[in-house]
């Protein structure tokens, strides 16, 4: 079982609650981008891979980027987003779970655009590297 930030449990229905909002959010930030296509990767939990998020995903045209099973290696939260925010958080301690959210928000905040640029155009080598090993993890 997943759970959410708000401690809900994630499955298909909250999942595709969510594309609704990024695809909302889509359409007022960058009118165009959605004319363009959405490639969108995620890995094959089960609220990603259930029936209602595969209608959902066929309905607005998404394309998924296929995702080896437990591979890491092609998630840019695990291999750009985490380290960083691991180092930044290091040795702060927090009062409350407010406090923490506070720091996080104010941290995501603060990032530049490049930061998040960079780690989607790294996706592209890794996952080349990916496809050489046969699927084997990238790093070793």
């Amino acid at each position: 079982m997943q759970l959410g930030m708000e401690g809900q449990c994630i499955n298909a229905a909250r999942y595709c609650s969510t594309l609704d909002r990024l695809k909302e959010a889509n359409r007022r930030k960058k009118p165009g981008l959605l004319r363009r296509g959405v490639v969108l990767q995620h890995d094959n939990a089960t609220p990603h891979s259930a029936n209602l998020t595969q209608q959902w995903l066929q309905r607005y045209g998404w394309e998924i980027l296929p995702h080896p099973a437990h591979s890491p290696d092609l998630a840019p939260s695990d291999f750009h987003l985490f380290g960083p925010l691991k180092r930044h958080l290091g040795g702060m301690a927090f009062e409350t779970e407010d406090d923490l959210i506070s720091e996080l928000r104010n941290w995501f905040d603060n990032l530049d655009v490049d930061f998040f640029r960079v780690g989607i155009n790294s996706l592209l080598s890794r996952w080349q590297k990916c496809i050489d090993l046969h699927g084997d993890y990238v790093e070793k």
